[in-house]
């Protein structure tokens, strides 16, 4: 998945979920953040982002703020693709290329099953499967985390996926980790213990649980090494 007009710019305030403000080329600019998270330990003062420039002339701001570089202590920066909306699109490059399924698989986008509007439907070989997606921006210290804000609709996607698994449909969850340098990926219970217990949940009854990191770059991010999840309970 590719930007275009990418810009780097210094990061100093974030007014509320949908704006904050930057310093681009000496000048102070309002932009729009895309992605809705609290992302505290992402978006820290002075911390360096990555901005697309938009070719509307309509819109209210310029620019979408796209990714950032995480600020660590005795480390480098970690580069952090936090949009909210490519983790769907990588996804489905992913699976265009016969990752997971083969090339002659049939793949549409957001499709209606029961209550709950899933990420894929994919019909291979004569089976249908449900996947959805869920874009991971939480990190510490190598473990990615989710949800970092408590998430009753991904709650709800989990038990329609075990219900679509009991009906003999494919299920898979599939974590994007939105950046390099992960160990493992956990469950974050201490945020929202209903997530964790849904997934574990899941495990139990067979839907299949994958999780992947992503080669980021400021103007790009592609799916690229599967890695462990763990999802005993952790708090």
């Amino acid at each position: 998945m590719k930007y275009k007009n990418i810009k780097a710019a210094e990061f100093i305030s974030r007014h509320n979920r949908f704006i904050a403000k930057v310093r681009i080329d000496g000048n102070e600019e309002t932009v729009h953040v895309k992605n809705t998270g609290r992302c505290r330990e992402l978006l820290t003062e002075g911390c360096t982002v990555y901005l697309e420039e938009s070719d509307n002339p309509n819109r209210k701001t310029r620019y979408d703020l796209v990714a950032v570089e995480k600020l660590r202590n005795g480390k480098p920066p970690l580069l952090v693709n936090m949009d909210s909306q490519i983790p769907n699109a990588a996804a489905e490059e992913w699976l265009r290329k016969g990752e997971l399924f083969s090339t002659q698989a049939v793949i549409r986008r957001e499709f209606t099953y029961g209550e709950s509007r899933f990420d894929f439907r994919i019909e291979d070989g004569g089976k249908v499967s449900f996947l959805e997606v869920k874009g991971v921006t939480l990190e510490n210290d190598g473990t990615a985390s989710f949800p970092d804000a408590p998430t009753e609709r991904g709650v709800k996607h989990i038990h329609e996926l075990i219900r679509a698994h009991k009906e003999g449909f494919g299920a898979y969850i599939l974590f994007v980790v939105q950046m390099k340098e992960i160990r493992e990926l956990r469950p974050n219970d201490a945020t929202h213990r209903a997530f964790g217990d849904a997934l574990r949940l899941a495990e139990r009854e067979g839907v299949k649980i994958l999780a992947y990191d992503c080669i980021v770059t400021p103007d790009s991010m592609t799916i690229d090494k599967p890695i462990p999840i763990r999802t005993e309970l952790n708090i």
